[in-house]
């Protein structure tokens, strides 16, 4: 049973990253991660709606006809976005003008819909309410790094506006880390956000490649030889 639960963390925040893998939800992945900020702020949005909408999937899977389960899944997802929306607008406003149609746009990222669809309609619901934080946390942690990157290379700063997500307090948590810089406009704009990307998928390629060579021999003798008997 611990094993199905640990797969299933290494899954969403690593090995099927919907980022970085899977390569779902690329829209407001590089609209919104000019700063660390902002793609904190939309990654943990969507991996509430990623929480919230799987464990409702899984615990109605049973009382839903398959010809009428993908509208009736929208309709979940739309549900819980619409509450988080009103919720954000509500508590971090100034935030939440930033993000602006992408919050909205939750209700149409592949990866929801798609969890949904191939993972929580068949499991139990603690199963696909860990699937769903998984994944959701893989998906911020990508929104994050290429943040960091962005707004580094573009800016020369940290944690910027950081108190529309911690309120005032935080307005001291900017970390200059490359001062009198006059920053990098082309990391800012969406095509800093491709090429940060590529960058961060060759990296990710990179480690698994390393990770799968230092793997010990013995485990590739056997399934060498099941494939030639």
């Amino acid at each position: 049973m611990f094993s199905e639960y640990s797969k299933i963390v290494k899954d969403g925040l690593w090995l099927n990253n919907q980022a970085f893998v899977a390569l779902l939800g690329l829209c407001p992945l590089l609209a919104v991660s000019n700063t660390v900020i902002n793609g904190l702020g939309l990654g943990l949005a969507t991996t509430m709606t990623l929480v919230m909408s799987n464990t409702i999937v899984s615990l109605i899977r049973n009382f839903v006809p398959d010809e009428i389960r993908l509208p009736v899944f929208v309709l979940v997802i739309a549900s819980v976005v619409t509450m988080i929306e009103l919720a954000m607008n509500a508590w971090f406003f100034g935030l939440y003008k930033i993000l602006g149609i992408f919050i909205p746009l939750i209700v149409t990222n592949c990866s929801i819909i798609g969890r949904a669809e191939a993972y929580a309609s068949k499991q139990r619901a603690d199963k696909a309410l860990l699937d769903g934080l998984s994944m959701g946390l893989g998906f911020t942690f990508a929104l994050v790094t290429l943040g960091s990157l962005r707004e580094i290379i573009g800016s020369g700063t940290l944690f910027a506006k950081a108190e529309l997500m911690f309120g005032e307090a935080a307005k001291t948590w900017q970390i200059d880390v490359i001062t009198d810089y006059s920053g990098m406009l082309l990391a800012i704009l969406p095509p800093g956000a491709f090429i940060g990307l590529g960058l961060l998928i060759a990296l990710k390629n990179i480690i698994d490649a390393k990770v799968e060579q230092r793997k010990p021999a013995h485990i590739q003798i056997p399934i060498q030889a099941a494939q030639e008997q």
